[in-house]
């Protein structure tokens, strides 16, 4: 039956009214640790939500709802939003990769220091449509510090280039989002190793992990084993070379549309840069340089690297907002007057509103999750797998890293429920060293895909914003190709099992 378009709005809402109502009706009650099926329901509904009608903001609060009717809180504001968008975590997201990412694009745009950056890369390297793209691989390589970083530095560097040369904005998405947490886990200049080794330095695991220092040792030795980041930024290369077989992918679809249309965005596409952020708008008499663009990054890039290679962490909050500070500070000492620089700032914290909220309704979903108990439950109900069949293990732990980042949006998350969980499981299956550092590879791996591909993940919604793609958009083109790169990547872990067991 064909209802009137104006009959269908309320349709749908006395159908989620409905199932409001049986969810609330039918929901588990009492003290528990998780909340079996039930605490996969939110994340389920926010990713479907996302595919059906692309609208991302709309799937996350109806996904926060859900966790609400779950747990028996109707006040999702009070049970959810205030104490997950008043938490250190999203202060952190809010101030350093939003304000003063915004800030720093509107300064560029302001001061015109990332296009003249840009423009003077591609006068020396880029000639073509091949050569931005991979231009912007190897710029993902260099800005390796982990995936908000790396998202953040290299789209906003090598869009103004592949703008020019007319790669699509799916297409940038895709090679940054792909050279961004993959390559923070086999490059291991950042604070990676050291996140993970507190994970690991556990009581179960104090036979072959006694301290911090043979946690991390151990984690560069998986590294050769993580297969699919090797897999994926060698396939975004190929991709890059346009020498990736599509084989009629969304991506396949995006590269016909550009080359015989010209247009970087799909029809009807809502781009995440505002025009604050994406309009060139240099002020008049100010001179471009190369300084405008190197002194902000050299500081940021340098507050990453020289302390962890002097044996610290990478002082990366430190690092955008003195970036922030070098890039107004050299601004008005070449001319541009202070109301115009500050003015510069304030349109950039404008350009990424949206991202604000959009990670703001993440958080608190990754909230909703945590209290239902989802990554517990999915450790839990998948164990028994593992014993009947050890040579499977690395693969399976993959999938399930694969399915609970997917779900939470977050590599570091599942990190902390996964490895402390399933490394003594290896340890107990197989005493074998490789088979260890096998499952190890395939926890760093499965976790950074969930991270890559979630549309709820900060990864790739930093990606989007700062390559001025719609969301929706990268997830459909990037999760065929990152499935490619993750199949190859269970084929040979469970290959290896069979042969060294």
């Amino acid at each position: 039956m064909n209802w009137p378009k104006t009959q269908r709005p309320i349709l749908v809402l006395v159908g989620l009214v409905i199932v409001g109502g049986l969810i609330w009706w039918l929901r588990p009650t009492g003290e528990l640790q998780h909340y079996g099926m039930w605490s996969l329901l939110p994340a389920f509904a926010t990713i479907v939500i996302c595919f059906v009608s692309r609208n991302v903001i709309l799937a996350l609060m109806l996904g926060i709802f859900v966790g609400g009717l779950i747990i028996g809180r109707l006040n999702i504001i009070d049970a959810f939003l205030i104490p997950s968008l008043g938490s250190a975590q999203y202060a952190q997201i809010l101030l350093v990769y939003l304000w003063a990412l915004g800030g720093l694009l509107g300064l560029w745009n302001r001061n015109g220091g990332a296009r003249y950056f840009a423009d003077t890369m591609a006068r020396r390297f880029v000639r073509s449509r091949v050569s931005a793209k991979v231009f912007a691989w190897v710029m993902g390589i260099l800005f390796h510090q982990g995936g908000t970083i790396s998202t953040v530095l290299t789209g906003t560097t090598v869009r103004p280039v592949s703008d020019k040369h007319q790669v699509a904005h799916e297409e940038l998405a895709y090679v940054v989002d792909s050279t961004a947490s993959p390559i923070a886990t086999i490059i291991p200049f950042n604070v990676w190793p050291l996140y993970v080794a507190g994970l690991i330095t556990i009581e179960s695991l104090a036979s072959v992990i006694p301290d911090e220092t043979t946690a991390v040792a151990l984690f560069l030795q998986a590294i050769p084993f993580n297969f699919y980041a090797w897999i994926a930024v060698a396939m975004t290369l190929l991709f890059a070379w346009d020498r990736l077989p599509l084989l009629g992918t969304p991506m396949h679809g995006v590269v016909q549309r550009v080359l015989s249309t010209g247009q970087l965005d799909r029809p009807g596409a809502a781009p995440m840069l505002s025009r604050e952020l994406t309009e060139a708008n240099v002020l008049e008499g100010y001179h471009p340089s190369m300084w405008d663009f190197l002194v902000p990054i050299g500081v940021l890039l340098g507050f990453c690297i020289v302390p962890w290679l002097a044996g610290g962490s990478p002082l990366v909050f430190e690092g955008f907002g003195l970036a922030v500070v070098a890039a107004l500070t050299l601004s008005v000492v070449k001319g541009m007057p202070l109301d115009q620089a500050f003015d510069a700032v304030v349109n950039g914290v404008k350009g990424v509103t949206v991202g604000a909220i959009i990670l703001g309704l993440a958080v608190t979903l990754a909230t909703v999750s945590d209290q239902l108990g989802t990554s517990v439950f999915v450790v839990g109900a998948t164990a028994a797998w593992f014993e009947q069949m050890p040579y499977i293990l690395p693969a399976l732990l993959m999938l399930l890293c694969m399915l609970v980042a997917f779900s939470i949006g977050s590599s570091w998350g599942t990190y902390a429920v996964v490895f402390p969980i399933a490394l003594p499981l290896a340890l107990a299956l197989s005493p074998d060293p490789t088979f260890f550092l096998l499952n190890f590879g395939a926890i760093l791996g499965g976790a950074v895909f969930g991270d890559q591909c979630s549309p709820i993940s900060d990864t790739t919604i930093l990606s989007s914003l700062a390559c001025g793609s719609d969301l929706m958009d990268h997830v459909y083109t990037q999760l065929p190709l990152a499935l490619i790169a993750a199949g190859l990547s269970a084929v040979l872990y469970v290959v290896i099992g069979i042969v060294i067991l």
